[in-house]
């Protein structure tokens, strides 16, 4: 299903072939200034959900979005592969715990998601849905600086949202540690970082530009 731009490492190989693939941990609001754009407060701790495997699609391919359920918007985001088990580590402990980064795409069925906020509902009929997480190809992170990657997605060849992670809330380490302190990070698990501002909707027909530092480049559209 995801195909990984480093085939030397043999558990991206694994994941390449949906051997692996396990569940998405996502993180809300770890940028203020997208937190600010939906009038939502800022966290002082990780505010967290998951995607089941289910929701994972392969963002090289043409992605299709529901239409009967009110507006769908782009939250394009890092996406971090857990290669190791992890539970209650530390921050430290934590780094060795990622094998690859990439991107995703935490898609949000919005008006949804107003209406069950509203009612204190949980959110996972607008953010866990069949298909609402395409993945891009995943690098090996060897040395890559985690926590200085720009996130820019282009729609229609307008830019719409433009980041950088060193403007995260909660660092990928500290993100990583404060998970394993509720759920145990598994091999093939992904982490979801946050999205800058500029969220907004997806149309069928949207041709798609998402990046990720020089490390990942994907065009694709929305049918």
């Amino acid at each position: 299903m995801l195909f990984m731009a480093d085939y030397k490492h043999q558990f991206l190989n694994e994941i390449a072939c949906g051997k692996t693939l396990g569940k998405i941990v996502c993180v809300g609001r770890n940028y203020a200034d997208h937190a600010k754009e939906l009038n939502n407060p800022i966290p002082d701790r990780p505010l967290l959900f998951i995607k089941p495997s289910t929701a994972a699609v392969d963002m090289l391919l043409p992605i299709n979005i529901p239409t009967d359920r009110g507006c769908c918007h782009h939250e394009l985001e890092m996406a971090v592969l857990i290669g190791k088990r992890s539970s209650s580590v530390s921050s430290v402990e934590a780094k060795d715990a990622i094998v690859g980064v990439g991107l995703g795409l935490d898609l949000t069925l919005r008006d949804l998601q107003d209406e069950l906020k509203a009612k204190g509902e949980p959110w996972e009929r607008a953010k866990a849905f069949d298909g609402s997480c395409p993945l891009s190809p995943f690098s090996s992170v060897g040395d890559i600086d985690q926590q200085n990657l720009n996130i820019t997605l282009l729609r229609n060849g307008t830019v719409q949202q433009s980041g950088n992670t060193r403007d995260m809330l909660f660092p990928v380490a500290d993100l990583i540690a404060d998970i394993s302190r509720s759920f145990t990070l598994l091999p093939g698990d992904i982490i979801l970082t946050g999205t800058p501002a500029g969220v907004g909707p997806l149309y069928p027909g949207d041709t798609i530009t998402a990046q990720l530092g020089d490390l990942v480049t994907v065009n694709t559209t929305i049918v």
